[in-house]
């Protein structure tokens, strides 16, 4: 009776709380919001002057009294007050869409292997943004959950979540993590690899937001089509403005020490794996999600080096979030599969 009484008059919200973006999703309604992880705020005033794609504008371009901050590095939070005033933003948008008496249950997504002190200001930040039940679970579960492969049977399955700040590489049955791995090698790292590339090839000094538009445009990891690209920044020798034609193998130069690494962390995840884990993981393939996934040839370039199939899920950005709809649909059916109560938590 009482659960039927909290589904008349209470929203029940899923959150992919993530590096580049956050994603929401509103129970019956699927996934409401996708927004850049970013918030400007006012420094003479303290106030917020803009979340999500508005404040992602500001980036760069914000004069002295206005920061435009990322409150989530690598995966976790970096600045408390700001992400609870990014999450009250975000609750409250959800709650206009669909108007409800109390205050909602919300499904959290953390990444793997983060420590009691940042899963309980995760959760102390959700609770004062406004949500009367906090329920936390790690990403690449909520992500398994979300593209349906089978985590509560006796089946190995291996994901590999490739975010903003993080990359998490779990190896998934019997509804728990067998093995994972938790690497800062995402698509920040290949951000600033692409900066620091342009700034040592081409004496050109460009932003976060502009490598990120270059990686998307013509990034790649194996050689395919000629692509190429114009790029604006300034010239570190003279100071001036200055445009230069950027090519594919140029990016793929920047990015490819990174990706190594991160094929290396995958060799490791799989090396401790136990063998009949590791047998259904050779048979049923490796599933790729988040925003790394769509980089151009990935899936090749790892199936040719670790020769197991490798599968991109469909609309990989928002399995995290599909994945905590799922869980609240059936919060009691996948209770085990959350992060353990936080009551038991130290204190933040």
């Amino acid at each position: 009776m009482l659960r039927k009484f909290y589904e008349m008059f209470s929203n029940d919200i899923g959150i992919d709380l993530g590096t580049a973006n956050t994603l929401v999703y509103l129970r019956g309604h699927g996934i409401v919001i996708n927004e850049p992880s970013v918030v400007a705020v006012n420094q003479k005033t303290g106030r917020i002057v803009a979340v999500g794609a508005e404040a992602k504008q500001m980036l760069g371009r914000t004069p002295a009294h206005i920061k435009a901050v990322r409150p989530i590095v690598d995966g976790v939070i970096s600045d408390f007050e700001v992400t609870e005033e990014m999450l009250a933003y975000l609750i409250g948008k959800t709650e206009k869409m669909s108007k409800k008496l109390i205050h909602p249950r919300v499904v959290v997504g953390v990444p793997s292997g983060i420590t009691n002190v940042e899963i309980r200001a995760v959760y102390d930040a959700a609770k004062n943004a406004g949500a009367r039940e906090v329920h936390i679970i790690e990403e690449p579960m909520a992500a398994a959950i979300g593209i349906r492969l089978p985590v509560k049977d006796p089946v190995g399955s291996m994901i590999i979540d490739i975010g903003g700040g993080t990359t998490d590489i779990a190896v998934i049955s019997l509804g728990g993590i067998v093995r994972s791995k938790n690497l800062k090698i995402a698509g920040d790292r290949l951000n600033n690899d692409i900066i620091s590339y342009l700034r040592d090839e081409f004496k050109i000094l460009i932003g976060e937001k502009t490598a990120e538009s270059v990686k998307i445009a013509i990034g790649s990891v194996i050689k395919e089509n000629f692509m190429e690209t114009e790029v604006r920044g300034r010239d570190m020798v003279t100071g001036l403005p200055r445009e230069v034609i950027v090519t594919d193998s140029d990016i793929r130069e920047a990015m490819l020490p990174s990706i190594y690494s991160l094929v290396e962390g995958v060799r490791e995840v799989l090396e401790t794996t136990p063998p009949e884990i590791l047998s259904d993981v050779m048979h049923r393939g490796i599933v790729l999600v988040g925003g790394g996934a769509l980089i151009q040839g990935l899936d090749v370039l790892l199936n040719t080096i670790i020769k197991i199939p490798i599968y991109i899920a469909e609309d990989p950005l928002s399995a995290v979030a599909r994945g905590s709809g799922v869980v609240l649909e059936d919060l009691e059916y996948y209770k085990e599969l959350l992060v353990p109560d936080y009551d038991a938590l130290p204190p933040r």
